[in-house]
């Protein structure tokens, strides 16, 4: 296909206005002009012709350049291969009309071989559409990943091409959070400020009213209060990010991940406290938890189950108190998969709640998947409650709802996981016990297996964790008896001189305040004798 350079100026007559074009004479100065480009595309579908034209070089050589470029664009595909010719040349008519750079020609190699649009104008926003409508998970992953998409990634980033995205862009978008942050903070201070103000204002008296409808009036107008965007839900948003550019790799359409290479702050798990009597004395002297996860002693454990013996869902609170199972997990255990005769249990299901529905799914991991050992009380304990329910599905009749579940409302339907945490936390009060939260009673029942001497391992598959460093990491907390003991031990380990020395001293020490002691009362009692007439 044809082609050609070619240069001109837009000089114009000077009684006529007409351009010179060719004539004129100061084109025989190679500085006077600029050079341009034309080269014939394949006709269209209707036999109609086209071209690509491009003007304004400053040489001849970079006109030459940028033909040679258009031809190799050209020749990526072969003759016999009229849809890639056709999708080649939309492509620089496109270009050509829009005044765009050209493609890369390697880029565009891989993007015809791969079935992918030649030119990259797809946006951030569009291919994270897509890559949600695509995913195949259950629907709270989708809720989750929706929000991080709704909430912070389109509204910062989603102008951005996919193509063009960069750690800078990315950066700047977590600045911005932060700084939006900051100014959160400041106006929930400013209303909370007012509102403690408003409630110093007396009710009575035609002024104090007055002032009160204007301050009313003044703090209904400032933002509402809003929660910040914390450093998990900043690792949350930087995750959702990148699984979708890993997808966007897979599929070759970027060939490098942004959010790959962002670096935030590190989030902090906090580690399991266990309730002393020392930091039980300050949390009623104070109100303050001293971490926000805590975990009972055996003897608090032991008092909240006695305190909770006649609740309707006691066995609830005790398997979770000592197999540990998670709330999902214990609200969706089903009796099909319980085996009291084999004092077994198998974990396949739990309940998770989106929003406020409730739904059934399979556990989140393959570690998740497991089996449970029961004791001989837990055992008991779940024959009883069975009974119970059996008899409540006689009382209820034809109104039961066989749900197949171990623990119900008292229709037979299924419990709502965030009623179970309600009162649970209202259990919790009414007892006086140092609160805690109902996944806490999961910790405990993590820390006591390790306490008793537990292996780890064993631990960590009761627990359903994927790795034993899980565990450790998690459950760092010990009983103070338990690691007084431990210490005790270590100590014994190592022989010391000193060490014999001071027993020594101890003992002397000892023999020598009981010498004083018996001398002291023998003394006394010769005191008491009267003596002889």
């Amino acid at each position: 296909m044809k082609g050609s350079t070619h240069r001109r100026c837009y000089c114009r007559d000077a009684h006529t206005g007409k351009p010179l074009g060719k004539k004129c004479p100061k084109l025989s100065s190679r500085k006077h002009g600029s050079y341009s480009i034309r080269q014939e595309l394949p006709p269209r579908e209707d036999g109609t012709r086209r071209s690509f034209s491009r003007a304004g070089y400053d040489s001849l050589k970079a006109a030459q350049a940028d033909l040679d470029h258009v031809r190799a664009l050209l020749g990526l595909t072969d003759s016999d291969d009229p849809e890639g010719m056709e999708l080649i040349a939309s492509m620089l008519e496109e270009v050509g009309d829009q005044k765009s750079p050209l493609p890369d020609i390697e880029e565009t190699r891989r993007r015809l071989k791969s079935g992918q649009d030649l030119i990259g104008r797809l946006t951030v926003s569009e291919w994270l559409d897509r890559w949600l409508h695509g995913k195949r998970i259950r629907k709270s992953g989708l809720n989750r990943y929706e929000t991080d998409i709704r909430v912070h990634l389109k509204p910062r980033i989603g102008h951005h091409r996919l193509d063009r995205l960069r750690v800078s862009h990315l950066s700047e978008m977590f600045t911005a959070i932060a700084d939006a942050n900051a100014e959160i903070l400041e106006q929930n201070a400013q209303r909370r400020a007012a509102i403690e103000e408003l409630a110093t204002v007396p009710w009575k008296g035609t002024d104090n009213r007055a002032r009160r409808k204007v301050m009313k009036t003044a703090i209904d107008a400032m933002p509402p209060f809003q929660r910040v965007t914390g450093p998990a839900t900043l690792l949350r948003i930087k995750a959702t990010l990148r699984a979708a550019l890993n997808d966007a790799i897979g599929q070759q359409i970027l060939t490098f991940n942004p959010a790959a290479h962002v670096e935030l702050d590190p989030v902090r798990k906090p580690k399991a406290l266990v309730w002393t009597d020392a930091r039980v004395s300050k949390w009623q002297q104070t109100g303050e938890k001293p971490s926000p996860v805590m975990v009972w002693t055996p003897e608090h454990t032991g008092a909240f189950l006695d305190f909770v013996a006649e609740d309707r869902l006691y066995a609830m609170w005790h398997l979770i108190a000592f197999r540990g199972l998670r709330r999902g997990e214990a609200c969706g255990q089903p009796w099909s998969e319980t085996n009291l005769d084999d004092h077994s249990l198998t974990v396949s299901a739990q309940l998770v709640q989106d929003g406020w529905e409730v739904e059934t799914s399979e556990p989140k991991t393959d570690s998740g998947f497991r089996v449970v050992a029961l004791d001989d009380d837990t055992v008991d304990v779940l024959k009883r409650h069975r009974e119970q329910q059996d008899a409540d599905r006689e009382e209820w009749g034809s109104a039961w709802v066989d749900t197949g579940m171990i623990f119900t409302q008292e229709d037979g339907s299924w419990l709502h996981p965030g009623k179970v945490t309600d009162l649970f936390e209202r259990l919790v009060a009414a007892s006086g016990l140092p609160p805690i939260r109902l996944h806490d009673l999961r910790h405990g029942a993590a820390t006591f297996m390790l306490a008793a001497g537990i292996d780890v391992k064993i631990v960590s598959d009761t627990l359903g964790h994927s790795d034993t460093r899980i565990t450790r990491d998690i459950y760092q907390s010990v009983l103070p008896q338990v690691g007084k003991n431990a210490a005790e031990a270590t100590a014994k380990l190592v022989p010391l001189q000193r060490k014999t020395e001071a027993e020594e001293a101890r003992k002397a020490a000892k023999k020598t305040a009981a010498k004083a002691k018996a001398e002291a009362r023998a003394k006394k009692k010769g005191k008491r004798k009267k003596p002889k007439k």
